[in-house]
């Protein structure tokens, strides 16, 4: 039996990654639709075909960004996406993280196994030295999501984003190379 390369940029368990697609826009628009209440007020992924469109463009056309849709490996069914922002090379070689979970999916784990295989790539093939998150203090999934994943706290940053009509206060979270390794 001939083999198949896999579909995913890394796997685990139960979920692998992918970048995104235009080809996405059906499915995670409906998707996100599903999941308004589990998002707000904290995110706002795009859900209509042109919202996503953009969306997407922005993630598979600018350097300084890459996203990253998390799968159910078994049907390959979209669980989340976990995108990285803000690319800067060089000296810093840092990205911001940004994630969100589907309501599917919400509970069972799967976000947290997408992330660490986000994070594996990005400290891999992609070479970046740190990442950051940034969360609001409120938002206790996606702080407990952070720590989980490895995040150290390292500061708040008040009125930091404008996010749903306001300027919004948030937590910084970080994890560098040297802490993946050691812990």
């Amino acid at each position: 039996m001939p083999h198949t390369p896999s579909r995913f940029l890394a796997e685990g368990p139960r979920v692998g990654i992918r970048h995104f697609t235009y080809e996405d826009a059906a499915e995670f628009t409906a998707r996100a639709r599903e999941s308004k209440d589990l998002h707000h007020p904290w995110l706002f992924p795009p859900t209509t075909p042109q919202a996503y469109t953009a969306y997407a463009a922005r993630l598979i056309e600018d350097p300084s960004k890459a996203g990253f849709l998390v799968c159910t490996r078994d049907d390959g069914a979209l669980a989340g996406f976990v995108n990285i922002n803000n690319i800067v090379e060089g000296a810093f070689q840092c990205g911001a993280l940004g994630y969100g979970a589907f309501a599917h999916a919400a509970g069972r784990g799967l976000m947290r196994e997408g992330l660490d295989l986000v994070v594996g790539h990005a400290f891999g093939p992609m070479r970046l030295h740190r990442l950051e998150i940034n969360v609001q203090p409120l938002n206790t999934a996606s702080v407990a999501l952070a720590r989980a994943a490895g995040f150290r706290l390292e500061g708040f940053s008040p009125k930091m984003l404008y996010i749903d009509g306001d300027w919004r206060d948030h937590e910084r979270w970080a994890l560098t190379v040297e802490m993946r390794t050691s812990g």
